[in-house]
């Protein structure tokens, strides 16, 4: 058996539901999406007694040879926010080269936990689901519940040092060498005062999370499934990419699965668009409970970028295999009167020119990728170099604490509307109120 993997979903079908049984023999991960990821070794530590030479992690594009090579039987899809389009020539490749072709459900995969599980998921990368788990995890807070945040899995160093790793103030980002996209996940909430736990064996986190909290929160990446049954599924579509929530997966299952779903960014798309992807949900999922949300975008001295040539900063992954093709900081320029968003593509230096190849959708923004310190490097670099007056940072996280800006910058803002507020908190009174599904 080989999984298809990015560092995250194929680690967790693997602990769960192959990791001990006798039956099935894991000759190999691969991977794709993650820079860095290839080349490396999943550990015996993670791997258990059976692999005590650790399982090799190897390029996807290298699958056919891996096939033939290891006498592969079965390929197993397990990573997110693909195509079905390209989900299926992917199996089509691997039937092709004589191997069965399996996608794992929902419940083949769930850990159970003994808490209250309240999940935000999404249909894309990109449509906001960070910015409902902090708010998620605000109301939990007023509601006098001990939270503990488990993000899902960004294992992008030494894997057997990172089975289960717990933040709880900012110096822990530091001392466990976090990247900028661990950075943009972790740092918010931490600084709103909750724990946040993630790594790769995520029975044990669940473990060390459910000593310390009340309420276990999901915290989705890309659109992917949670990994923990919820008890309380929110799913956040966007309509600037109409379409995609049908198009995607997983995002169209979690869609589907959805209690509630959050129409999100209705404030800064076309009404057809909205109507469309509106349209699409509620034929999808017709009995899941319903919130359109504004997406504000705020910036502190807006005054500042009218007339200017700026340089738009956006979240990395969320320009890349989430494929849009702006974000706050373009919304910010468009909205205060900006002259220019300079493309920054001719200034491209390192890992990040082969970021623009890799995802030629892109043009005039730049995706804040920081898959280790020669990617930040690389983005240092770049931003040095490219001609403009004004650096407007979309990310979560103040790029500019980490990384040397010598250029005027603003930070962009944004967060879930205040129309969704007393939806969600009604629906985490009854979910933490009875401890049971609301289903």
């Amino acid at each position: 058996m080989v999984l298809l993997g990015a560092a995250g979903r194929d680690f967790h079908n693997f602990n769960v539901c192959y990791r001990n049984d006798p039956e099935v023999r894991v000759q190999a991960f691969t991977a794709e999406q993650i820079p860095n990821i290839a080349g490396r070794l999943y550990p015996e530590e993670l791997a258990g007694p059976r692999y005590p030479q650790g399982i090799p992690i190897l390029p996807e594009k290298d699958l056919p040879q891996i096939i033939r090579e290891k006498n592969v039987e079965e390929v197993v899809f397990s990573y997110s926010d693909i195509s079905h389009i390209e989900l299926m020539h992917k199996a089509s490749l691997a039937l092709a080269c004589g191997a069965d072709f399996k996608l794992l459900s929902p419940r083949s995969t769930y850990l159970e936990s003994q808490k209250p599980v309240v999940a935000v998921c999404a249909v894309r990368t990109g449509c906001g689901k960070s910015q409902t788990s902090r708010r998620v995890a605000s109301l939990l807070k007023e509601m006098g519940k001990r939270v503990a945040i488990v993000r899902h899995p960004m294992p992008y160093g030494d894997l057997a040092h990172q089975i289960c790793q717990r933040f709880a103030k900012a110096s822990d980002l530091d001392r466990n060498h976090c990247t900028i996209e661990e950075r943009e996940e972790y740092e918010p909430h931490l600084q709103e005062g909750h724990m946040v736990f993630a790594g790769v064996d995520y029975a044990v986190i669940q473990i060390e999370a459910e000593k310390e909290a009340e309420v276990i929160l999901w915290d989705g990446g890309n659109n992917d499934l949670p990994f923990y049954r919820p008890d309380l599924l929110i799913v956040v579509a966007d309509p600037h990419r109409p379409g995609h929530e049908t198009s995607y997966h997983p995002g169209e299952t979690n869609a589907r699965l959805a209690d509630v779903l959050i129409l999100n960014k209705v404030d800064t798309a076309a009404p057809q668009a909205v109507q469309a992807v509106r349209e699409n949900l509620r034929r999808l999922n017709p009995q899941a409970r319903w919130i359109e949300a504004s997406s504000p975008v705020t910036v502190e001295h807006p005054e500042k970028i009218r007339g200017k040539r700026v340089l738009a900063i956006e979240d990395g992954p969320t320009l890349t295999h989430g494929e849009m093709r702006y974000g706050a900081a373009v919304l910010a320029a468009r909205q205060h009167g900006a002259q220019e968003v300079v493309d920054p593509r001719p200034y491209a230096q390192g890992s990040i020119r082969e970021v623009y190849r890799n995802y030629p959708h892109l043009d005039a923004v730049l995706p804040a990728m920081g898959y280790g310190e020669a990617q930040m490097q690389d983005l240092a670099e770049t931003i040095e170099r490219v001609p403009c007056e004004l650096v407007l940072i979309g990310t979560p996280v103040n790029l500019s604490r980490f990384i040397p800006l010598s250029k005027p910058h603003l930070r962009v803002r944004y967060e879930l509307g205040p129309e969704a507020t007393g939806p969600l908190r009604e629906l985490l009174q009854k979910t933490t109120k009875s401890q049971v599904s609301i289903r």
